[in-house]
């Protein structure tokens, strides 16, 4: 018998479709996985499934769960299976932590209020939990505190600590290394087991692979494609199927290194940073010269975004020099955060953000909609709220208005890691072009070694321990063209 039933689940924005009437069913011991791009409706269903959709956004479609039958459109009574038949993993791990508490005391919350375990228990039960993802020592951590990849941990501990028998999970690995990546497949593998049910909202292909189970693949809302996830990667059936699994970075084509030797817009010598009172890196010296791309790649709490925040001035280094090139105007230096939804005003929408970083930069308002369209995002997007745009949509968001400021150099801190495999290529696309034609220094980081090795000049490469190692390939192409043609 299913676990969970899904019937012609619809969601409307007023009266137009965002996702297109869809069926599932949850089997016991059997992950089911909705890949597609960002936009598609992946995690709108999730919503729909979990009554927590955006009030400005309605649903229809019935869902049987726990002997119960529940109309989609009427949310509230979804509320009694929280954490007790159904744990949520959410897209954005900043959004589920409390600011106010350290991790093991969140996941404790959970064991406590939700399992009725005794308080030293829960928190014996919290450590042992945060240990299996690999945060033994961070459990005194606040939120901020930590990594983006340690913040996804932190909130998966958590959500699974209620003990319900169906977890759905959306984007579980957004921003975490392979290792981590496969550390977590494993775990909601294992906490699944033989009577437990997986959903998985993703557009990770590598995680797609390593769960299995059955496929569920949308496009802008509709299903294209389904079946076991075997024979949807052996033998896609739907070109749109075909395009995006052959969109990975792995099947990028790598680029020839920048030749130029122009002095360069910020050089480093002899670096060393730390955080928290741990020691991330020491001994790095780096230059980026215009149109160049420095890559930085590595797992996560390595020290990768703190580099870049020691270079922009965000965070002082323990010991070495930071040099900025001298005469850029005053927003010549920018980051791209990863994690958007920090960035974003809550509630002014997305086109009065951006109006204010046109006039704030002195920029043209032109040069919105040209962005945009490069983008791939729609102009709807700007009467909206950031928490009405997808992940994906908002970090393209922030490529935009990070570029309406006309930077000569830019921190890319995990500029794809919400993005679908197409949007990512056309992100790096863009990201490249900028770079060659407008003589923009980048640096990109991201967990993602394919992604780095195929499109940056020079590449760092981090470790856990602190160790540092720089190259640069030896060829160079065109980067993503192959995955978009």
């Amino acid at each position: 018998m299913s676990l969970l039933k899904a019937e012609d689940v619809t969601v409307l924005d007023g009266g137009a479709p965002l996702l297109q009437p869809l069926s599932l069913h949850l089997d016991p011991g059997e992950p089911l996985v909705i890949l597609g791009e960002t936009g598609s409706g992946k995690s709108l269903l999730a919503q729909a499934l979990m009554g927590t959709l955006p009030p400005e956004l309605t649903a229809r479609g019935r869902v049987a769960i726990a002997g119960r039958v529940l109309d989609t459109g009427s949310p509230d009574r979804f509320r009694g299976l929280w954490g007790r038949e159904i744990g949520v993993l959410p897209q954005e791990p900043w959004l589920s932590l409390d600011p106010l508490m350290r991790a093991r005391a969140q996941v404790a919350e959970t064991h406590a209020l939700v399992r009725g375990l005794p308080r030293g228990e829960a928190a014996a039960r919290a450590q042992a939990d945060l240990a299996a993802l690999g945060l033994a020592g961070a459990e005194r951590r606040y939120p901020h505190e930590l990594s983006g990849g340690m913040a996804q941990r932190v909130a998966i501990a958590a959500a699974r600590a209620g003990g319900g028998r169906i977890v759905i999970a959306d984007e579980p690995t957004k921003g975490l290394d392979a290792g981590r990546r496969d550390d977590v497949a494993s775990l909601l593998l294992s906490e699944m087991g033989d009577t437990g049910g997986l959903l998985v909202i993703t557009h990770d292909l590598a995680l797609a692979r390593r769960l299995g189970g059955r496929l569920i693949v949308l496009r802008s809302g509709a299903v294209v494609e389904q079946g076991p996830s075997r024979h949807v990667f052996a033998a896609p059936q739907d070109a749109y199927t075909r395009e995006f699994l052959a969109a990975d970075p792995e099947n990028w084509s790598a680029r020839t290194p920048w030749a130029g030797m122009e002095p360069a817009v910020v050089s480093a010598r002899d670096l060393a940073v730390s955080r928290g009172g741990r020691s991330l890196f020491a001994g790095i010296s780096l230059r980026i010269a215009p149109g160049r791309i420095f890559g930085v790649t590595g797992p996560s709490g390595c020290g990768k975004s703190s580099l870049g925040d020691a270079l922009l001035g965000l965070i002082p280094p323990d010991r070495g020099t930071v040099t900025r090139r001298p005469g850029d105007h005053p927003h010549a230096m920018q980051k791209l955060y990863q994690d958007p939804v920090a960035a974003f005003p809550r509630k002014r929408s997305i086109g009065q953000t951006l109006a204010d970083t046109v006039a704030v930069s002195g920029g043209n308002s032109a040069d919105v909609d040209g962005l945009l369209d490069r983008l791939g995002l729609d102009p709807t997007l700007l009467g909206r709220r950031p928490g009405a745009v997808s992940g994906g949509e908002l970090q393209r968001l922030s490529l935009l208005r990070v570029l309406l400021r006309s930077p000569s150099f830019v921190f890319t801190d995990e500029p794809t890691s919400r993005l679908d495999p197409i949007s990512q290529a056309r992100v790096i696309r863009l990201l490249t072009e900028i770079s060659e034609k407008d003589g923009v220094a980048l640096m990109l980081v991201s967990h993602y070694a394919a992604l780095i090795r195929n499109t940056a000049d020079t590449v760092l490469s981090l470790d856990a321990a602190g160790t540092a190692a720089i190259s640069e390939p030896a060829t160079f192409g065109t980067p993503v063209a192959e995955a978009l043609t």
